[in-house]
């Protein structure tokens, strides 16, 4: 038998046509020359932060360990340039966590620490070499791999799905991935396919990628005799690639609220990580750098980077020519969901999979009324939230209101400010009901 392109099982509701913008698309990742310091912060991941196992003076390796933690909802930092340890103090990262960071001086030998592949022959040795790695999810999220894979091997989850979705306009590292390094990606698939004993894997691709489709689609053969492996094209929409979302048309299966994926026998894997994991089980290097996109109409030249994680922001983007014209706006992530900086000399994380930067001409700020009651963010929702709704409860700090309205289960994919005519910013009214929910779970 041989894989084959399969269908959505349902439509999603919601959601917005953005437009796309995938400039670099056709570019493959350029890796720029290390820059003479990179800051490795404790914590990049969601989860317990680090604790750096370095002091100063030390010399490391590229690859050594310079932090860790015994908690288990955590992922180890690994150097990413060799040198010597000038620094261990707290920092600020770009989206305003206060954590410990280990400063490595780089000497411009990139000598690497011994790597030795794991032996992986089971599930345990499975996860333990995630966990060594240092992987979290490279889409975006930042959660550690290996949490996300140890589950109960009862056969009560059954499918994986690969997300390649891309569905965030301008980035396009993933859709590289799949055609830079698509063994990569489907040794990766069968690896985890074997041995987490999935009875199914979904790649899951938004339609407006054919080239990855059809390479996917084709390399998804080879060694399937069990007809296991699937492509499936997904309707381009925004936020087709949001876990749930994905979950829900390739399986069917809803998610209930405060609920896992393997709750409903799914785990969802950014088909960068897969590639990852199947290139760390081969050579057991860990994960000490990645590609991201460069793109905006204020970068001179925009392009896919390979970059040393805990590159400084700056550096990259003067690695692609600077500003061609002074940024209005900076992102570190998507321009839907990533987060809005103002200081370029923040480090790279494991998380970040874009810099993007706007000049004035792409500025568009509708001015703010009150609320016509057009009923359009309820629309797009595609939690089916009522987001004014849960604004009023958070205005008037109605905690019980808020958690029956389901402010918690808004996944902030800003559908709602994307499509409101009176220009409300209900992207944060929707944070904003969410941290007074927790503020208050804290006092008991």
């Amino acid at each position: 038998m041989h894989s084959e392109i399969i269908k959505p099982v349902k439509k999603v509701r919601g959601g917005v046509n953005v437009s796309h913008e995938k400039h670099t698309k056709d570019m493959q990742a350029k890796r720029i020359p290390a820059p003479e310091t990179v800051t490795l912060p404790m914590s990049q991941h969601i989860g317990a932060p680090c604790t750096p196992t370095v002091k100063v003076g030390d010399r490391v390796l590229v690859g050594q360990v310079v932090g860790d933690t015994d908690k288990y909802v955590s992922a180890p930092v690994h150097a990413s340039v060799s040198g010597k340890v000038t620094a261990v103090k707290e920092i600020r990262t770009a989206t305003g966590l206060v954590s410990q960071a280990v400063i490595i001086e780089n000497d411009g030998l990139m000598e690497e620490a011994e790597f030795t592949p794991p032996k992986v022959e089971n599930h345990d040795d499975l996860i333990k070499a995630v966990r060594a790695s240092g992987a979290v999810g490279l889409g975006g999220a930042g959660f550690p791999t290996h949490v996300k894979l140890n589950f109960p091997q009862d056969g009560s989850v059954d499918t994986l799905i690969i997300n390649a979705a891309e569905c965030e306009p301008y980035i396009t590292v993933d859709y590289r991935e799949c055609l830079d390094n698509s063994w990569d990606v489907m040794s990766g698939v069968h690896l985890l396919k074997d041995l987490l004993n999935f009875k199914r894997v979904i790649i899951a691709v938004e339609d407006n990628k054919p080239d990855a489709i059809k390479i996917l689609e084709r390399i998804a053969e080879k060694d399937d005799p069990d007809d296991i492996i699937k492509v499936m094209p997904l309707r381009s929409k925004y936020p087709q690639g949001a876990e749930k979302m994905m979950i829900l048309s390739a399986t069917g299966r809803r998610v209930p609220p405060g609920k896992l994926p393997s709750d409903v026998g799914c785990v969802v894997m950014n088909v960068t990580s897969a590639a990852f994991i199947s290139r760390y089980v081969k050579s057991g290097k860990p994960l000490v750098s990645r590609s991201l996109t460069v793109d905006g109409s204020a970068i001179t030249a925009p392009q896919n980077v390979r970059v040393p994680i805990g590159t400084e922001i700056d550096y990259i983007i003067k690695a692609c020519g600077g500003f061609r014209e002074p940024p209005v706006k900076i992102i570190t992530g998507g321009p839907m969901m990533g987060t809005s900086i103002v200081d370029t000399h923040h480090p790279i994380l494991k998380c970040n999979n874009a810099i993007l930067a706007f000049t004035d001409k792409d500025r568009s700020i509708k001015k703010e009324t009150a609320c016509i009651h057009c009923g359009r963010c309820a629309k797009v929702c595609p939690m089916y939230l009522q987001p004014t709704v849960i604004h009023k409860y958070a205005v008037q700090k109605d905690v019980k209101s808020l958690l029956k309205a389901g402010a918690m289960v808004c996944m902030e994919c800003g559908s709602c400010a994307y499509t409101c005519p009176a220009g409300k910013p209900l992207v944060q009214f929707m944070r904003d009901a969410k941290s007074i929910v927790r503020s208050e779970a804290q006092k008991k």
